[in-house]
């Protein structure tokens, strides 16, 4: 039996060395000591899960409370430990690097965000609909221009509701927002939304008063045929990193302090609270932001922040407009433009009402499905580096 102090023994297999402690243990890997504790290699052997479902089927609260091997030693490239109860575990010396180097699994997802400008619509990353629905490649393609660069265009759209449901779907399952599983951007009799008016609507995202704001947003035009109307895009995390230069102080306030964000109808009334500015934690860049002044609640910051807060949001909202910065363009029957709803900040001109048609209808996917897919279809088509182009 092993006794509890901190050192206990070691076994030295060649060059390698395993020296067993109270709750872990020390392993030389590539000429470092690398921790593990016990309870961790115990969860994590190979036999944790369900080879069918992937599901983890171990149970660590079954264990006992002071969980110690009997014997542990590296042979070859791999970590033996035998257990108590006479399970033996294998852990490759490689896999433990990852975890103690705190790589993990990896994450080919996690990709550094590409900046753009004004000018970036002839450039803009563009896919045909009916490739995509037959070329799983082309989708991994298009997932990857919507990680670095946030926002492609779709041509050649079905011209039916079943095509944009189809397409949403090649990313995952369409989510509902407090609109409904889809929205039809035109102009109505007593609308309960901008967006249902020929108005202008001036730069945004969708939705911050939704606890999850939605993810990835679709926005199929099925006709426009009226005067005026251009669509309004801004990367907003190319602005906010331009904040985060120029005005530092703005950007942390804008980053660390959340603000109350409403909808209300006669039906409804959602409420939630956001950051401004959101940052990625897995790598530190400007994620996304939360900004809509059509949905801003009464900023019940204390009025002393306040003499702070609002010099941070007027000077982010005037660079947001600042030109720049802002994409403009048509958008065209059987095109559909997709778009990180946090990332990326849209609106649109004002149209002439009577001058004719426009319709576009809209539906989101959890930007946490685009990621997923993402990582299922490059790892199946893997290319050297994907090169975006605008043919």
């Amino acid at each position: 039996m092993l006794n509890t102090s901190a050192e206990t023994h070691l076994h030295m297999p060649g060059s390698a060395a395993v020296q067993l402690q109270q709750n872990g243990l020390t392993v030389n890997i590539q000429g470092a000591q690398a921790y593990f504790n016990y309870y961790w290699l115990r969860d994590n052997c190979k036999t944790s899960w369900d080879k069918e479902t992937q599901e983890r089927t171990f149970d660590i609260l079954a264990e006992p409370d002071n969980l110690q091997p009997l014997t542990a030693a590296v042979e070859a490239d791999a970590l033996q430990v035998q257990w108590p109860c006479g399970h033996q575990s294998r852990y490759a010396l490689q896999w433990l690097a990852n975890w103690h180097q705190g790589q993990g699994h990896g994450d080919i997802a996690i990709r550094a965000r590409r900046s753009w400008y004004a000018e970036h619509y002839p450039n803009m990353a563009r896919f045909s609909q009916p490739e995509l629905m037959s070329n799983p490649a082309k989708v991994a393609d298009w997932l990857e221009a919507m990680l670095d660069e946030g926002v492609a265009l779709i041509t050649d759209m079905p011209d039916s509701n079943q095509g944009l449901q189809e397409t949403c779907e090649l990313i995952g399952t369409v989510r509902p927002s407090f609109s409904g599983y889809h929205f039809d951007v035109k102009s109505k009799k007593n609308p309960e939304n901008l967006a249902y008016t020929s108005k202008a609507l001036e730069l945004h995202t969708d939705l911050p008063p939704e606890e999850l704001a939605p993810g990835i947003q679709f926005l199929h035009c099925r006709v426009n045929n009226a005067e005026g109307g251009d669509s309004l895009f801004v990367d907003a995390t190319s602005v906010a990193n331009a904040l985060r230069e120029q005005y530092p102080e703005y950007f942390e306030l804008l980053s660390t302090v959340s603000v109350p964000f409403r909808y209300t109808t006669d039906h409804q009334d959602v409420r939630a609270r956001q950051t401004i500015i959101e940052i990625d934690p897995n790598n530190g860049e400007v994620s996304g932001i939360n900004y809509s002044q059509h949905l801003s609640d009464v900023f019940d910051l204390p009025q002393a922040t306040l003499d702070t807060f609002y010099p941070a949001f007027r000077a982010f909202g005037h660079m947001l407009q600042d030109e720049r910065y802002l994409m403009r363009f048509r958008l065209n029957a059987g095109e559909c433009i997709v778009f990180d709803n946090h990332r990326i900040a849209h609106g649109r001109a004002e149209f002439e009402a009577g001058s004719g048609e426009r319709h576009l209808r809209g539906c989101y996917v959890d930007r946490g499905e685009l990621r997923s897919a993402y990582r299922v279809l490059r790892k199946q088509h893997p290319v050297a580096e994907f090169t975006i182009t605008t043919d």
